[in-house]
């Protein structure tokens, strides 16, 4: 067959045919390798052993650039790799170097890391500009030959979007330290998924585990001269592969199959599987990196370049930014979703800077990208949820409630003013009831629902909730960055201390203060997001950016003399009062219009009002007091109507109960101060009753409606744990 030609870069390159099937395949007796490689003028397979002799068998070139053979007699286990021949010609993009052995961008699994101390680079020390042709093969990862095998069982009743609450977690740090999980399994797949874990998660309530990056990830190179490594995982090589490293039986394939229990093992247990992945930038940083895969293959063909071709156009601030425009970048993500939805049971994506994803060839932004598209139209990836961190760090990057219907966004906004208005640095209540209500300005719109708001307070960048009530500012000294790493604007209060203290009335308002951050996510119309370790107050000693410490920093400690074992009953308490309670998480946004029963009669009360704790309705004067730190939030249905009091003043407020429409009696369900604070469930409450609501302390009331209910009909079956145990110091 005829040799494609060099093609500019800017011209764009030929798609690979839809029925090629690209990386490694066992066919019957032997294996069939497929590599898009449009640019390259020959491409050979290396097989190695398992030290490291090899042989290589050319490919033939066919339709779209796609480079192929069958080699019969092999099988899975097969280590492999490519090197792959053409111009060495920077400034139309093209850095071909046929000594750099590479990773197949389609492997199923990969066997280890990089030796940093070996030819890694495709240039010489001495410019970035001229090539090298020291042989890389002692010092890359190989890429392994896997056969297919049965995906795990799925959920056997999927979650209602409504009803979701995820946590955000790490394979590793997670049980690391562990107790009641084998040494041998800590870290791993199949430690995350060990009974006693798995037990952990139903106790606390949450129904998504959203995993950090296991798609095999590298360090970055300065990081290891720092004798450090890339915790977090953000720093992809292999878009298909588990990562190894979390494998407990080897990394020769054995990953696949151990990421695969563990999924089919959460899955019986309820609870889905969401990925965090990272398709906007890979581990082979800018052309000063190393050349371990994509820009070996096609530098231009894989990564967003500058108009001289010579340099990465960096909108993500890891040195290059993946060319989704490019159409067989494109087949790779699409593929790879694909591949982790059907053969390895993941059920959603939250995508790592997703707005470099719908960047067109010029660089600007597109909400009606191909990958968009793509995502909508197949029968497969339009069932997963897809959930998007809206934004990078290019132009007008931050994109914020433009994602449109069927995708979920991180809601940064949420995140700022929850802090914020703990802390008492906003000016009334205004922004609060917005963001309370599902974000209407941001996602009323497109047919979205608050559902498609992911509503947190902490993630894995930034402080953990203990941290967050324990430090003004960032303490990022193990990082060895000089303290110069992570955000400024943390949005912290440390309640009086910075740190750790033994002093009693400061260590009792933390807490106080993180359950008040818990209580508004949990129950802000949207969905929740818990970041793992925050359910017993797991603090990284301030450092707000742990990207690089698999320390102690980083894992979650299991010891109760170190962390805050009260707030494991209280999250459990407060996931299940929303659980009951469908008026707490609505799946629509709602209005001031009248609640109607299934016949269409109106009940007289609205859907949503927002209280001002004493004579009803907020006024216009209440909405544009700047001292006012308490807002009321009553939701309403058919069934059922609550009241959720938020109180972020240092004092106590009285705090007078409204009558009709709203309600003929209350009675209190959980609040976030201490015992003997507030009256117990057993207590009914009526319109014109006053109570003194303590500072700090968020409280929800259930809503009797008239004729008067008996109190052992109020506090139903649902709300039977809650009762037992009302308060958090009980």
């Amino acid at each position: 067959m005829s040799q494609p030609g060099p093609r500019s870069a800017k011209s764009g390159l030929p798609a690979p045919p839809p029925e090629a099937d690209l990386g490694a395949t066992v066919c019957g007796d032997g294996v069939n390798f497929a590599l898009w490689a449009p640019r390259a003028t020959r491409v050979e397979v290396a097989l190695l052993d398992i030290d490291r002799r090899q042989h290589n068998i050319d490919l033939l070139v066919g339709e779209g650039g796609v480079w192929s053979v069958f080699v019969p007699g092999l099988a899975a286990g097969q280590l492999y790799g490519f090197r792959v021949h053409g111009q060495w010609s920077p400034e139309t993009g093209q850095r071909f170097n046929p000594a750099r052995l590479l990773l197949d961008p389609y492997a199923r699994a990969i066997t280890s890391g990089v030796d940093y101390a070996g030819p890694i680079h495709d240039h010489t020390s001495e410019s970035d500009f001229l090539p090298d042709a020291t042989d890389s093969s002692l010092a890359v990862p190989l890429s392994v030959v896997v056969s297919d095998g049965p995906p795990p069982k799925p959920l056997a009743q999927p979650i209602d979007p409504a009803r979701r609450i995820i946590l955000e977690t790490h394979v590793r740090g997670y049980t690391w330290n562990h107790p009641l999980v084998p040494e041998h399994l800590r870290g791993t797949y199949l430690g995350l998924s060990y009974p006693a874990v798995i037990d952990h998660f139903k106790q606390i309530g949450v129904t998504t585990i959203e995993l950090l990056p296991v798609h095999h990830f590298v360090s970055e190179p300065f990081i290891v001269r720092a004798g450090l490594s890339n915790y977090w995982g953000y720093n992809t090589l292999g878009f298909f592969a588990p990562h190894a490293h979390y494998a407990v039986t080897g990394t020769l394939g054995a990953q696949v199959a151990e990421f695969k229990q563990m999924v089919g093992q959460f899955h019986q247990a309820g609870l889905e599987v969401f990925l965090d992945v990272v398709y906007n930038h890979t581990g082979e940083g800018s052309h000063e990196g190393p050349t371990l895969s994509f820009r070996g293959i096609d530098h231009a063909g894989y990564y967003r370049l500058t108009e001289d071709l010579r340099n990465d156009y960096d909108v993500t601030g890891c040195g290059n930014s993946v060319d989704s425009c490019q159409p067989g970048v494109l087949r790779l993500i699409t593929d790879s979703l694909k591949y982790w939805t059907v053969d390895m049971g993941v059920d959603g994506f939250r995508f790592d800077l997703a707005t470099d994803l719908i960047r067109d060839c010029d660089h600007h932004i597109d909400h009606q990208h191909p990958f968009k598209q793509a995502i909508a139209q197949d029968p497969v990836l339009s069932r997963t949820t897809v959930i998007a961190e809206p934004w990078d760090v290019g132009p007008y990057g931050y994109q914020l409630g433009a994602w449109g219907g069927g995708w979920g966004e991180w809601n940064g906004q949420f995140r700022d003013h929850a802090r914020d208005f703990w802390r008492g640095a906003v000016p009334g209540v205004q922004e609060l009831a917005t963001r309370l209500s599902g974000s209407p300005d941001l996602f009323h719109s497109d047919s979205r629902r608050p559902t498609d708001s992911i509503n947190f307070v902490t993630a894995h960048d930034g402080f953990t909730l203990r941290d967050l009530v324990s430090y003004n500012v960032k303490h990022n000294e193990a990082n060895r960055e000089s303290n110069r790493d992570g955000s400024n604007d943390n949005r912290s209060w440390n309640c009086g201390a910075e740190g750790e203290t033994g002093d009693p009335g400061v260590n009792a308002l933390r807490q106080r203060q993180a359950r008040n951050l818990l209580t508004t996510v949990v129950l802000a119309h949207g969905t929740p997001m818990l970041m793992a370790g925050d359910e017993m107050g797991r603090s990284q000693d301030g450092n707000n950016n742990a990207y690089c410490q698999d320390s102690p920093i980083s894992w979650v400690s299991w010891d109760p003399e170190k962390t805050w074992p009260e707030m494991i009953d209280f999250t459990s308490r407060l996931t299940d009062l929303r659980a009951g309670h469908p008026a707490l998480r609505p799946d629509c946004f709602l209005t001031a219009d009248e609640v109607t029963d299934a016949t269409g009669q109106g009940l007289g009360r609205p859907q949503l009002a927002w209280l001002n704790g004493y004579d009803g309705v907020m006024k216009e004067s209440d909405w544009h007091d700047g001292g006012r730190r308490l807002l009321g939030m009553y939701c309403s249905t058919a069934e059922e109507s609550v009241i959720v009091w938020f109180h972020a003043g240092a004092d106590p407020i009285p705090l007078t109960l409204p009558g009709a429409p709203f309600g003929h009696n209350y009675h209190l369900l959980l609040h976030t101060g201490v015992a003997d604070e507030l009256p117990t469930p057993a207590a009914t409450l009526l319109p014109g009753d006053q109570l003194d609501l303590p500072g700090r302390t968020v409280a929800i009331m259930l809503v009797g409606h008239a004729p008067l209910v008996a109190e052992a009909d109020v506090i139903d079956s649902a709300d039977a744990a809650v009762a037992g145990a009302v308060v958090a110091g009980a």
